[in-house]
């Protein structure tokens, strides 16, 4: 027998897991109209329907078969679709309303997806501002289960962009989502518009070119984004500078000293790289090394994301020594004290402290340092 249409307006999809530990998967569909249903032949579809998490409204068409009955996952798929109005917002410590469309082919079991999402408001609630998030990508989804690999993400936002690869898959006895699993990598960045996402302030702190590579990892997880994301890897900031201007004057005086020229007024960029990793909102940078023209500062430590407080210790190494940071009678004076800070092959290294906030740090001479033997590198 073979129906020539099939309206089933208000029906339910339910494809039922292959892991017995697993939820069947539901739709509810709103329209339905499928041709030649029962043939030996492929059936024409058109639906719509409403996507479960993100909520959303779907509409699709293609071709769907022939039933395999004896092996469901090969039965034979191909279409076009539309995904409108996701809401974000369902994901704990993100918002932005979604749109998405594409292309698929393929077997239940393993179906082939190219597409592209527009979210214009795009928002990480930690940041707070609001940004166009853009993305290409190609998936393959194993229709059966829902498991997804991503074979590739081309995503830009601002005047940034990045490619990501990874997973999304169901793991064994887990009943709150999926984890994200990532390698990302940034080769044309800004800091400025990275900070965006996760900086409450009026403008960045920073502006810069950035690079970076690091794995991403998002638990399934009842918690904030910021708080279950797990980041581990490594970046690179070229000629960047500081948007307060107290802050750059700082950076800029530092410099001057540094290289033996206090009374000289340029100003300079600054070039940072290092290793991070970020796990419950904590981010760490085990050796970060910060470069001006005349001084290079290392610092180890951690920044608290939501409480924005600092953590670090670190070594400023001077071209110069510290009498030659000053002139006149200044410089006279501290004589005495350069053969604390001296380092080998000349110049000075200044054990210093960072605690604080990020709103108000504080700087401090690490005296323990200081007097500790051997303790200048």
């Amino acid at each position: 027998v073979v129906v020539d249409v099939l309206d089933a307006d208000g029906a339910r999809l339910v494809i039922i897991p292959r892991k017995a530990d697993k939820k069947p998967k539901v739709w509810d569909i709103h329209t339905l109209r499928m041709r030649n249903v029962g043939g030996a032949q492929a059936m024409p579809y058109e639906a719509t329907l409403t996507n479960g998490v993100p909520p959303g409204e779907i509409f699709t068409s293609g071709r769907f078969g022939p039933w395999q009955p004896d092996a469901p996952g090969t039965t034979p798929l191909e279409g076009k679709f539309t995904f409108d109005r996701a809401d974000l917002s369902v994901f704990k410590g993100i918002a932005g309303t979604l749109a998405a469309r594409g292309t698929f082919g393929g077997a239940l079991n393993r179906i082939d997806i190219h597409g592209e999402t527009d979210t214009p408001d795009f928002v990480v609630n930690v940041g707070g501002h609001p940004f166009d998030l853009h993305a290409k990508y190609h998936t393959i989804v194993d229709g059966m289960n829902g498991d997804t690999r991503l074979e590739r993400i081309d995503a830009s936002f601002l005047n940034s962009s990045l490619v990501a690869s990874g997973s999304v898959l169901d793991p064994p006895g887990h009943e709150h989502g999926r984890p994200v699993s990532l390698d990302v990598r940034m080769d044309h960045a800004r800091i400025e518009d990275v900070m965006r996402m996760a900086v409450n302030t009026s403008q960045p702190p920073m502006v810069g070119g950035l690079t970076l590579t690091t794995k991403f990892f998002l638990p399934a997880e009842d918690r904030d984004v910021a708080e279950r994301l797990r980041l581990d890897g490594r970046f690179a900031l070229a000629g960047a500078r500081f948007t307060n201007i107290d802050v750059q004057g700082k950076i800029d005086e530092l410099s001057r000293r540094s290289r033996g020229e206090p009374e000289r007024k340029d100003r300079v960029l600054s070039n940072f790289s290092g290793r991070f990793t970020l796990a419950d909102g904590r981010l760490s940078l085990p050796d970060l090394t910060f470069g001006v023209p005349g001084a290079t500062i290392r610092l180890a430590g951690g920044y608290a994301l939501k409480p924005g407080t600092l953590d670090f210790h670190g070594t400023m190494l001077m071209d110069a020594k510290i009498s030659e940071t000053t002139t006149g009678f200044k410089s006279l004076l501290l004589k005495a004290v350069d053969p604390l800070f001296n380092r080998n092959g000349g110049g000075s290294a200044i054990p210093f402290t960072i605690t604080g906030t990020r709103k108000d740090p504080s700087f401090a001479l690490d005296y323990h340092r200081v007097f500790k033997r051997g303790n200048t590198p």
